[in-house]
């Protein structure tokens, strides 16, 4: 069963690795014994924590700035893993935006923006690396959506990002059909609410936690380490047939 959920000789690229879920999933592959190639545009984070991951665990950790909206950034980026590992196994499509304006005063600038990086990004980078995954007939892509890109909420006003999770959510059972011959398994995870840098200022909120414990029959947030385990079983051999699924993890939210 360890052998199962072992990562020892795979290579996993994250994308937002610099802070929040991005860096969970990051310390949680290399525990598991994958290499790992980690993204994001703040370049100084990603070296403090590749530095830390090499010293902990052991495993090979690559940073690289990229912002993933940009196709000749992404190109770049995968183009140096292969160059550098050989290979890239298992890739988490991490990096994502909030929202917060009403839909009548949004512009669409905020709203490209939103999709830009929760939806077109996740496209980017699978299209990239699933090249490399089909030359290779194994790949294991794991899509962060949310459990609001299956439900909405009258909370918080936050069209462009339930759009674009709601995309990232059938976007990640279009390439689950199309890749299955492949070996390559496409899901998604779809959190609730977790402590994270884009959540920071809501979970702060008094009025916000009373919303939480309401509409939450757990009746908290998630917290730190709580999606580690399906993260690593959907990176490992022992998903090897489970494809095209969106697994929320919210406590029970999208049950009610």
């Amino acid at each position: 069963m360890t052998d199962l959920f072992s990562l020892k000789g795979k290579v996993a690229l994250i994308t937002g690795a610099s802070s929040g879920l991005g860096v969970q999933f990051a310390k949680a592959y290399a525990r598991q014994g994958a290499d790992l190639v980690i993204l994001a545009r703040r370049y100084d984070r990603l070296e403090t924590l590749a530095k830390e991951i090499e010293e902990e665990t052991g495993v090979k950790c690559l940073p690289i700035k990229c912002d993933v909206s940009v196709e000749s950034e992404v190109k770049a980026a995968v183009a140096k893993a292969v160059e550098v590992f050989g290979k890239i196994d298992i890739l988490v499509n991490n990096a994502g935006v909030g929202a917060g304006t009403p839909a009548e005063q949004l512009s669409m600038d905020e709203w490209k923006h939103v999709v830009d990086v929760n939806l077109n990004s996740v496209f980017l980078m699978s299209k990239e690396v699933g090249q490399i995954m089909i030359k290779n007939k194994y790949g294991r892509i794991i899509n962060v959506a949310s459990m609001y890109g299956v439900v909405a909420n009258n909370a918080i006003p936050a069209s462009p990002y339930h759009a674009s999770k709601a995309g990232v959510v059938n976007l990640t059972r279009a390439l689950a059909c199309e890749w299955a011959k492949y070996n390559i398994t496409v899901n998604a995870i779809g959190p609730g609410f977790f402590m994270t840098e884009m959540t920071e200022e809501a979970l702060k909120d008094e009025a916000f936690l009373q919303y939480i414990k309401y509409t939450t029959p757990m009746g908290r947030y998630g917290e730190s380490g709580e999606l580690d385990g399906l993260a690593i079983y959907l990176a490992s051999d022992a998903s090897s047939y489970t494809t095209g699924q969106i697994i929320c993890v919210d406590g029970g939210t999208t049950a009610m």
